[in-house]
């Protein structure tokens, strides 16, 4: 009792991650709480009016994944609801939409998104049917030709996605109740396929084993569950081109599995794509031009084919730049200050680039040792010694060497202290804090 009387429980109750799950209520943080993550609401007490338009709201706050709460009556309290409505919803002679749905409601509202799923899929010339009394491999393989088919392009994988979207989102609204049964071999075929057209796309974290904790669930209350197993229907572990087996990918490709063979090619391109210019924003061309290869495809002036070689053509490009700063014996910190300064189509011979590599080196060097310190970018007087020192360091003021003169002008030289200064402010948070640090 001490211990109940002297902790924060209304913190520890709001606090999605505390074990603290269950409470009973009396009355205060029935009206006027508000948890979002509070998903069930137990009532066992007589209520009407204000307090139950409250207390159902406790239930009904959008959160994360929660796209509803369940209210559970134990003693019929909902027939007082219409009345309360009327009180303090909109005024009289104004149709509300009740803040109460019957489970009866969401049964019919998912059988119509797994119908409108379904007939979406059958548009592609995927059939329920065939994925549903296919077993072992051959399951694996309609699935896999089904996902190709829905991964034709950028436009069909978002209209299925939301559509899968919405059958998840219902079934997980009518759970746990068993009415949800009958759904569930429809709905773990339109899940599986989610998971295999999302695979590619999605960074590897910690939902993903979210997902096979719900779908454990689902089976746990089907009396003939769907079970979907066997090599090739796990997450994709791709990371990056680092990651990618170009051979394998070959005959994925060679084997008619075309679409899915562009869509782990295109992941990985952009998950490389995505750190390589956050080290280096003038790497910003690669972007571009992955984009644009995007977009014709899905605008129908390239044929899968010709995407797929381009886009090899494009990660070679990628990995090589990715050595780059090997071969220009700097480090990545160094390059991305290096191109800042001779981007774009700046002329040099080798004795000047060494020379922006030396300056490059020190204004860093200074910067780390005296300029970037804790909290740098909201002190006045700590971002202007920043900008000194970059200034200082391609003027070659001081004891810096400079750019070389007749290479650069006056003008040249404060548009590219401007750039780097935008470079370091998006890149650096104080000492030894930086995108850097970790490579």
């Amino acid at each position: 009792r001490k211990r109940i009387v002297s902790e924060d429980m209304e913190t520890r109750f709001k606090d999605s991650d505390d074990p603290f799950r269950i409470v009973f209520v009396c009355a205060m943080w029935m009206t006027g709480f508000d948890v979002p993550s509070c998903s069930t609401i137990y009532l066992d007490k007589p209520m009407k009016g204000h307090t139950l338009m409250q207390a159902i709201a406790r239930a009904n706050r959008v959160y994360q994944d929660k796209v509803s709460g369940l209210i559970v009556d134990y003693v019929g309290v909902f027939k007082n609801l219409e009345e309360a409505l009327a009180i303090y919803g909109e005024g009289p002679g104004v149709n509300i939409d009740g803040p109460v749905v019957d489970k009866e409601q969401l049964i019919s509202a998912l059988s119509l998104a797994i119908k409108k799923a379904e007939e979406f899929c059958s548009g592609l010339g995927i059939q329920f049917n065939s994925v549903e009394e296919a077993e072992g491999f051959e399951r694996i393989k309609v699935l896999n030709d089904s996902s190709n088919k829905i991964l034709v392009d950028d436009e069909t994988k978002k209209n299925y996605l939301a559509l899968a979207s919405d059958v998840n989102r219902i079934f997980k609204a009518i759970l746990p109740d068993t009415k949800a049964n009958p759904f569930i071999p429809r709905r773990s075929i339109i899940r599986e396929l989610e998971r295999l057209v999302r695979k590619n796309t999605d960074p590897v974290d910690i939902t993903e084993f979210m997902q096979d904790i719900e779908t454990l669930l689902d089976r746990s209350i089907a009396t003939e569950p769907f079970i979907i197993d066997g090599e090739g229907t796990s997450e994709s572990k791709i990371v990056n081109l680092s990651g990618i087996d170009f051979e394998a990918l070959a005959e994925k490709f060679q084997s008619g599995l075309k679409n899915i063979a562009v869509d782990e090619l295109k992941a990985a391109i952009d998950r490389t794509l995505e750190k390589s210019v956050e080290l280096n924003k003038t790497r910003i061309d690669f972007r571009e031009k992955f984009q644009r290869l995007i977009d014709e495809y899905n605008q129908g002036s390239r044929n899968i084919e010709t995407l797929y070689e381009e886009l090899l053509a494009l990660s070679s490009q990628l990995q090589e730049e990715e050595k780059r700063h090997i071969r220009e014996n700097v480090t990545e910190e160094e390059l991305a200050i290096f191109d800042l300064i001779t981007r774009p189509n700046k002329q040099l011979s080798e004795k000047e680039r060494e020379q922006i590599k030396r300056v490059a080196r020190k204004m860093l060097n200074t910067l780390h040792a005296e300029r970037l310190v804790l909290d740098w970018k909201k002190k006045e007087n700590a971002r202007a010694a920043v900008k000194v020192t970059i200034l200082d360091s391609l003027w070659g003021a001081s004891t810096y060497e400079g750019l070389p003169q007749e290479k650069f002008t006056n003008e040249e030289c404060d548009l590219k202290a401007e750039k780097i200064y935008e470079h370091l402010f998006d890149s650096y948070t104080g000492p030894n804090k930086s995108i850097y640090t970790k490579l």
